[in-house]
């Protein structure tokens, strides 16, 4: 059996909550302060936004009843302020609430290092929006490379004389998602807002988005305007094509119209008929052909006795 790997987000476990200064100072634990939330700056471009959604409902009744379980996690910056890190959800959920102060973990850390911390900390929400995580990962890659880090997202495999390192699958590592996959959220940061709030809607698939990202923006908003006068999504292959025109300097509103409003075969109604709600009305183990000529047959007559009834209550 595979060993599971185990993540150390920097957290504070549960048993270190309670325990008394002298405990922590002996342990070399660092303290936990009551901050205010006055004195708490949110960092700067953070990735995931907080939204007062049920999930944000259901943190503060818990607040409410129990307080803040986990502390956040803050460094002090250069002016004295305090920086979040991890636990803006719950700062918002406090103020919220009227509470004046939040428990939070002090770390003594670095912007870049913070910046790491920060992400990793927030990978484990049970949901993230796309181009939430595709800002998170552009942001840990960057403070990777100011650490010395190789981050070409592009590239092969990387270094002559070492063991060849693909800076993708080093960050891969320690994700949920490929080398592959990273790449594609953090292309999502090129869209317009417009098209990234498709995207986290799920209004437009991740595939076609990632082809649509490499369009500059006045076609990424050709593209928008043209979703709104159709009310349709560009499929991948539509997507690849604006694309291919784009690059061939051939890609205008018209181009783009003219795609957009081509009708997709997912676009196309299709209907599924139960076996067990037609089997009483054909022979068992009749031929499929059989089935839908009969089937096309009794609509053509419903058809016509329905014509006749209009006509005789005229």
């Amino acid at each position: 059996m595979s060993k599971v790997k185990k993540i150390d987000l920097g957290m504070t476990g549960y048993d270190e909550l309670f325990m008394t200064d002298e405990e922590r100072k002996e342990n070399r634990l660092p303290k936990i302060y009551d901050v205010p939330l006055s004195e708490i700056d949110d960092f700067p471009e953070h990735p995931y936004r907080v939204l007062d959604d049920e999930d944000m409902e259901a943190l503060m009744e818990s607040i409410k009843e129990r307080g803040v379980i986990t502390p956040a996690l803050v460094r002090k910056k250069d002016d004295g302020r305090y920086e979040m890190i991890s636990g803006h959800r719950r700062k918002r959920a406090c103020e919220r609430l009227g509470l004046l102060s939040m428990r939070c973990e002090l770390k003594d850390i670095s912007r870049d290092e913070a910046i790491i911390l920060m992400v990793d900390s927030n990978s484990q929400r049970s949901e993230i929006a796309p181009c939430d995580k595709g800002r998170a990962y552009k942001m840990k890659m960057e403070a990777m490379s100011r650490q010395g880090q190789r981050t070409d997202l592009t590239s092969g495999p990387v270094g002559q004389k070492s063991k060849p390192v693909n800076s993708r699958d080093e960050l891969a590592e320690s994700a949920d998602d490929s080398a592959r996959q990273i790449s594609r959220y953090i292309r999502l940061t090129q869209l317009i807002p417009e098209l990234q709030e498709f995207v986290d809607e799920g209004r437009i698939k991740m595939r076609p988005a990632v082809e649509l990202s490499y369009l500059d923006e006045e076609a990424q908003r050709d593209v928008v305007d043209l979703i709104d006068e159709t009310e349709a999504f560009p499929s991948h292959d539509q997507a690849i094509r604006m694309r291919k025109a784009f690059d061939e300097g051939k890609l205008d509103y018209n181009a783009v119209d003219k795609i957009m409003k081509e009708e997709k075969p997912n676009q196309k109604p299709s209907y599924k008929l139960k076996y067990e709600d037609i089997q009483a009305y054909f022979k068992p183990g009749a031929d499929f052909e059989v089935v839908l000529r009969d089937i096309l047959k009794g609509l053509e007559l419903l058809k016509k006795q329905r014509a006749r009834e209009n006509r005789e209550a005229r």
